[in-house]
């Protein structure tokens, strides 16, 4: 069934991806009508978000922030399908970055890094990373149900050269690669919420506090990595330019936690920058009355380790 299921939608997906981007922006164009105005996807979820990021802004302000997020998060969508087909050319004109010499001093100082970033602008044209950068990039994918789909996926995610794995092998695929000597730059996208029972640190967020993701501060401090933060910004309809920001290089001086915060920070100055690109639907603050519950939960878990 998951065959069939693939055999028959991916020509309609590679069909699509075929098309110039101009003709993917019209139906883009009919998308942002169908979601916003029509089946009105997530709005509430989105609306809530960004009025909690930002409870100063008018209700003005706020519903012409959330009429771009759409606009943008269509324009996502095609962006998405285009990358199945998109040409090396194509590519290095629409998605530009800018200090990329950033991250190849320290490849060529044998360093390994980690790459983290946010779901902002458009994260799925990092993909091409290896176009510009002097080491062997990796990135993390989730599982899909059909696994047709899902080695499609890996496969055109891995066009230029970006090497893909499970996001629950990513770790391991790490500790492999330091074991191996393998040098390599890693993707992580930090911004979103973990789970509670999985959460070793809560940090102010827009002024709310969250649990965040601790994972590549873990991995930077164990594997000595260099952390660089690389930011997509939208310069136009259908074009990026990135930058690269270092964080550190010597992640083992900073306490627990700090690494982790610092990103954070970085994160909401540059989602301030352009507040109208950044994922609003999915729920960020969806755990931010769960503090308590949580330090319940860790200290249960202290006192059963004890016992």
């Amino acid at each position: 069934m998951q065959r069939f299921i693939f055999y028959i939608t991916y020509p309609i997906l590679w069909f699509l991806s075929i098309l110039p981007m101009r003709l993917l922006y019209i139906i883009s164009d009919f998308f942002y009508v169908l979601m916003y105005f029509v089946f009105r996807y997530r709005k509430k979820v989105i609306i809530k978000n960004i009025t909690t990021a930002f409870p100063k802004k008018t209700e003005k302000e706020i519903k012409t922030i959330t009429k771009k997020f759409y606009r943008h998060f269509t324009d996502m969508i095609v962006e998405s399908v285009k990358a199945f087909t998109i040409s090396k050319k194509e590519i290095q004109k629409r998605y530009q970055y800018k200090n990329p010499e950033l991250v190849n001093k320290f490849a060529e100082q044998g360093k390994s890094i980690a790459l983290v970033g946010a779901h902002l602008a458009n994260w799925e044209w990092s993909t091409s990373l290896p176009l510009v950068l002097n080491i062997n990039v990796f990135g993390a994918y989730n599982k899909l149900r059909n696994e047709t789909f899902e080695t499609k996926l890996r496969t055109t995610r891995e066009r230029f050269g970006v090497k893909g794995g499970k996001t629950s092998d990513f770790v391991n695929l790490i500790n492999n690669n330091f074991n191996n000597k393998i040098q390599g730059a890693y993707i992580l996208l930090s911004d979103q919420s973990p789970m509670i029972p999985k959460t070793f640190h809560w940090a102010e967020f827009f002024g709310v506090k969250v649990p965040v993701h601790t994972g590549a501060e873990m991995l930077a401090k164990k594997h000595d990595l260099v952390v660089i933060n690389y930011r997509a910004k939208k310069i136009k309809r259908g074009y990026y330019e990135v930058d690269f920001e270092l964080i550190t290089d010597n992640p083992k001086e900073y306490q627990n936690y700090d690494l982790s915060e610092k990103f954070l920070k970085i994160t909401e100055r540059n989602i301030c920058e352009q507040p109208e690109f950044y994922l609003w639907s999915h729920k960020r603050f969806k755990h931010k009355d769960r503090f308590e519950e949580w330090k319940e939960l860790m200290a249960k878990k202290k006192k059963e380790k004890k016992n």
